[in-house]
């Protein structure tokens, strides 16, 4: 044998478990969830200043924080959950991301169980929700969907929710960088039931097979049912990055500059 033949079966080493398995079918589309993946809700004490602004009244930072605190308790819209849900909110409560009367109810009810002694404050601290004001896109979100876009790759976003988002993105600039909006509260289905999974991939005209899902919730790794393959990510604060570029590596586009 010649000295710079390779043996016949050359021992797998570093290399081999790096490079990319050729029966590994390529991602053709990815589907995102919403809130604490592309986007965070406002800080707790903002988002009762802004809130008790709405009503006429203005708050002390020390009081708002406390607000705060009692208000994140008993359940806020965009969360965390409620530690306990009022028999009277629970059939409410147990709809929530499938109507948006539901919706609206169960966390405003939720709101009530707080008394802050200001009048409507339960409505202006659900309004704040409905408004691209009341969120945060996470740094990663906009080069992340840009580079989705530019490499070809189809995207949905993915959402149990009781409320219309496009315009949050539309605020944001990203509305573009979108192809469908999957709600639960619009097509009757929540994550993590397959359905919901299977109808982005019908909306965007892929296989399940060639979708990756990208959440930050066990629902969300339910796209596995369906079909596709699923990235959890670890929720992340307003502002702060949540490693949403690994998207990039896994669906293997570049991000863009």
């Amino acid at each position: 044998m010649p000295d710079h033949a390779e043996p016949p079966h050359a021992p797998r080493g570093a290399d081999d478990a790096v490079r990319p398995d050729p029966s590994r079918r390529p991602v053709e589309a990815v589907l995102l969830d919403f809130h604490g993946t592309l986007a965070q809700v406002e800080e707790p004490r903002e988002w009762v200043l802004a809130a008790a602004a709405a009503c006429g009244v203005t708050l002390e930072r020390m009081r708002a924080t406390a607000l705060a605190d009692r208000l994140l308790t008993a359940g806020r819209a965009g969360g965390p959950l409620p530690t306990r849900v009022p028999p009277r909110l629970t059939e409410l409560w147990a709809d929530r991301d499938l109507y948006p009367h539901a919706h609206r109810g169960a966390y405003t009810g939720l709101a009530e169980t707080v008394d802050a002694g200001i009048e409507g404050f339960a409505e202006a601290l659900y309004e704040r929700v409905l408004v691209p004001e009341g969120w945060v896109p996470y740094p990663d979100t906009a080069p992340t969907l840009a580079a989705l876009r530019a490499g070809g790759v189809r995207v949905a976003v993915v959402s149990n929710i009781g409320f219309d988002i496009r315009p949050h993105f539309e605020a944001w600039g990203l509305a573009g960088l979108v192809d469908a909006f999957v709600l639960s509260y619009e097509v009757g289905r929540c994550k993590p039931d397959p359905g919901i999974f299977l109808r982005a991939c019908g909306m965007l005209g892929v296989d399940p097979e060639r979708t990756l899902m990208v959440g930050d919730t066990p629902a969300d790794a339910g796209a596995v049912a369906a079909g596709c393959a699923a990235l959890v990510l670890p929720t992340a604060e307003a502002g702060r990055a949540n490693g949403l570029g690994a998207v990039l590596d896994l669906a293997g586009v570049g991000e863009q500059s």
